[in-house]
């Protein structure tokens, strides 16, 4: 509950000293004051760190007058303390506590109070108190000073309303914050399943208002054992429900959180760490945390671990040493109790002072660049986040009780952003993964589901299986009934104005009533075959996928021919474009306008032109330029890189993407006249490489190891939008020349192209053993990258987008 106008005036005008407040969190010495209750609490020392710790003194002076609820021997939990600290005393008593280092936080009054837990005993089982801090203990601090420097705490302003004083004035509707969306979420559709995690022990099932409850308990833990805003806490575990717990519960106090998945490698996860300056761990399981016990833990300073799931038991004790260890249950059952205590005593204390996280605080860290050279974490604010969650409604227009199935990894921009959008909305969604995927699409009928191009490309490759491996008679018939199919679309698009064109130039109408004719004719034509279609074949495939109203593909360019099967067989895939550094979403394809081969128009207040590359001038609609971005989704810049954020970012707040694209020109009729305004990407300027599988690449790490090689003279690696890197090779001709003289080449020169090729694919092995990503398929050529071919800029850089373009051909038969 709020202070009393006499406190809050006291603790508004208090200074909030940063400085003098850190120094407040090392005293080994504590002071709590509720009221005009005053409790010091000395801590314990090394020796005497356990979960039952009773052996300290503590002083208490309580009038009689402020008691509003009685003390027994078992003791009560005070207002500003942790939950896990038991206060064992009667009037006038002396009690034994423990308490955890930086301690200090208030207690959360949930708009609607749970039932009050019973109160632990001094024998707590193991793992239900975090271990005591030990240190030197400094002169404890005047009574005065409790309240001349009170901590600094921020909130989130709907969310955690009570915890400011007075309340919130905002409307129930008005979010500053993205943990804001759960109280609007759980007043809306209170009792609607928003969460199945099917796959996890245990499995998990919350209504929304059981997940507001989880947000907020996890949230209050964190406070409860220290965590302060603005401190940045490394999430780094895979997608779950507690993962979702987690990363609201870190956004709630005011915290960044720094996120990560189990499959990056553990120099990149310490890399990672280290950078951003994170304070605590997160990680997903004991076997995660295993993994890095040897090579990550004892290299990192953590104030303590969080386990979301699994046993602690299970943990090794010996990576762990004195760090303060936790359990998912463990933190929130230190929120709930942290509440309860203020229900019991009644009174909300003066020790800290709550701020509102604004709109334009950062909300997470996000790193792009992998373990090549300084890596760059993109900082995301709360006004980036919340531009998304405002405006995807007209992408996926979700309404209650619409199911989606979730696969990617939530530290991947594009899910997280889609998934805080789709629960302001009432939905529920269903955490799933590649191994259970084709199962869980039947098993439960999505209505949608977001993810990158390769899961498409699976479910297409996965239908075309199955028909091959069907009867002769029937698999003719299919594939015939699916290429009348395409055949249909074609021709409906013409007359519906959905055929994609860069030409600036209207068609005349005499020409394009003469197509639209035809069309016509020719719909009519297949439409009776194409519902044949749908009732043979297309409705077989309906239920055993689902996904009933819409896929929604980004992180990755969708190929055509998949984009298409999936048009002609009715199930409606809308593709979209963004970025990590656009948070991420800037453009996609509309449900009532789905024109293949575009990304769609911008989203709501976004701009995008593009640019000349040499001369940086905006080009026409239809010209092939550098695409930027300009919006509220765009990023607040990269972490502690303010040269890569000015290179990145111009001063106008244009972004650049690094994507050479173009705009879609408008007509006024002709085939092309819902399509204006489109954007259509065409690759990519800069090196970053991703992979269909939504993964970044920088491939120059790859082609600097790969260099060291005697046998290769140049690299380029490729494969944007591929589902793994292949490679370019020019090898060295000395080499090839001592190749000759060993007699490894014939006369027609088969054989030395075989046996180069497996001298390179050992050396590209050996040298690149250690980045993150492995070479697949490799092309060989016996042209040097130079300066007059065109290949490489008068700075000796190889021009990887002219490379790519002149052996175009090749690269699509070396991916096939």
């Amino acid at each position: 509950m709020p202070p009393r106008p006499d406190e809050a005036h006291e603790a508004e005008a208090a200074p909030r000293d940063t400085a003098a407040t850190e120094t407040r969190r090392n005293l080994d010495l504590t002071r709590y004051r509720a009221g005009k209750a005053t409790i010091e609490i000395s801590r314990s020392t090394a020796e005497e760190r356990s979960l039952a710790c009773v052996t300290q003194q503590t002083h208490i002076t309580l009038p009689e007058s402020r008691l509003r609820c009685s003390l027994d021997s078992a003791g009560v939990f005070v207002g500003g303390l942790i939950a896990g600290a038991m206060l064992a005393a009667s009037s006038g008593q002396m009690a034994g506590l423990c308490f955890p280092r930086r301690s200090h936080s208030p207690l959360l009054l949930p708009r609607r109070p749970a039932a009050l837990l019973p109160r632990r005993s001094a024998a707590t089982p193991r793992g239900g108190l975090p271990r005591c801090a030990a240190a030197a203990s400094p002169p404890p601090p005047s009574a005065d000073s409790a309240l001349e420097h009170p901590l600094r705490r921020k909130c989130s302003p709907l969310l955690e309303s009570v915890l400011l004083p007075g309340g919130s004035d905002l409307s129930v509707h008005e979010w500053k914050a993205v943990p804001d969306i759960w109280r609007t979420a759980a007043e809306k559709y209170p009792d609607l399943v928003a969460v199945i995690d099917p796959y996890h022990e245990p499995p998990t099932e919350w209504t929304y208002t059981q997940l507001e409850q989880e947000i907020l308990d996890f949230s209050q833990g964190l406070r409860a054992i220290g965590v302060a805003p603005d401190e940045k806490l490394a999430l780094f575990a895979d997608n779950s429900c507690r993962w979702l717990v987690a990363d609201q519960g870190i956004m709630a106090t005011g915290a960044i959180n720094v996120v990560r998945g189990t499959r990056s490698s553990d120099e990149e996860l310490f890399q990672i760490y280290t950078h951003s300056e994170s304070i605590a761990l997160v990680v997903d399981s004991p076997q995660f945390f295993n993994r890095l016990a040897e090579s990550f833990i004892s290299r990192i300073n953590a104030r303590f671990i969080v386990l979301l799931w699994g046993d602690k038991s299970c943990i090794d004790s010996k990576a762990v040493k004195d760090i303060p260890l936790y359990d998912y249950k463990d933190m929130t059952k230190l929120g709930r109790e942290s509440r309860n205590a203020l229900v019991l005593s009644g009174h909300q204390g003066q020790q800290e002072v709550f701020e509102t996280i604004t709109s334009e605080d950062v909300a997470t860290l996000i790193y792009t660049s992998g373990t090549s050279g300084t890596p760059k974490g993109v900082m995301l604010t709360h006004r980036n986040l919340l531009h998304q969650i405002k405006n995807l409604w007209d992408v996926v227009p979700a309404e209650p009780g619409d199911r989606f199935l979730s696969m990617l990894p939530p530290w991947h921009a594009y899910e997280r952003a889609c998934e805080y959008f789709i629960f302001t909305y009432g939905i529920q969604q269903v955490y799933t993964n590649v191994k259970y995927l084709k199962e869980d699409l039947q098993r439960y009928q999505p209505h949608y589901i977001i993810s990158v191009p390769l899961v498409y490309e699976t479910l297409y490759s996965s239908i075309h299986s199955q028909i091959s491996s069907s009867s002769a008679a029937r698999k003719i018939i299919a594939l015939s009934l699916i290429k009348i199919s395409l055949l249909y679309m074609e021709a409906k698009k013409i007359y519906e104005g959905t055929v994609l064109s860069n030409n600036p130039v209207q068609p005349s109408f005499i020409v394009y009533m003469g197509k639209w004719i035809w069309a016509r004719f020719l719909a009519t034509f297949l439409w009776p075959l194409h519902n044949l279609a749908k009732i043979l074949v297309y409705k077989k495939i309906h239920s055993a996928i689902g996904i009933s109203k819409a896929g929604i593909s980004g992180g990755g360019s969708l190929p055509m021919h998949v984009d298409k099967f999936f048009e002609a067989i009715g199930i409606k895939v809308q593709n979209g474009y963004g970025l990590t550094e656009t948070s991420p979403v800037v453009a996609a394809r509309r449900p009532f306008c789905n024109v293949l081969g575009t990304v769609g128009p911008p989203v709501k207040h976004t701009e995008i032109k593009v640019f000349d590359i040499e001369t940086g001038d905006v080009l026409p609609d239809g010209s092939k330029g550098i695409v930027k971005i300009k919006g509220p989704q765009v990023m607040k810049g990269y972490y502690k890189n303010p040269s890569a954020t000015n290179e990145a970012l111009d001063q106008e707040g244009w972004f650049n993407t690094g994507d050479i694209g173009w705009i879609a020109p408008r007509h006024a009729i002709g085939p092309s006249r819902k399509c204006g305004g489109m954007l259509v990407l065409e690759g990519r300027a800069k090196d970053t490489i991703v992979l269909s599988t939504g993964e970044n690449v920088e491939p120059s790490e790859i082609e600097e190891a790969a260099s060291r090689s005697n046998l290769i003279h140049q690299i380029v690696v490729i494969g944007q939008d591929q589902r793994r890197l292949g490679a370019i090779v020019v090898p060295n001709n000395e080499v090839l020349a001592e190749a000759k003289r060993k007699s490894l080449v014939d006369e027609n020169g088969e054989v030395a192209k075989d046996k180069v090729m497996n001298m390179l694919y050992d050396e590209l092995r050996t040298w690149t053993a250690h980045c993150s990503f492995r070479i697949g398929p490799i092309m060989i050529v016996d042209e040097p990258f130079t300066i007059d071919n065109g290949l490489m800029t008068p700075t000796m850089k190889i021009r990887r987008d002219k490379v790519t373009a002149k052996y175009q051909g090749e690269i699509e038969a070396l991916f096939k």
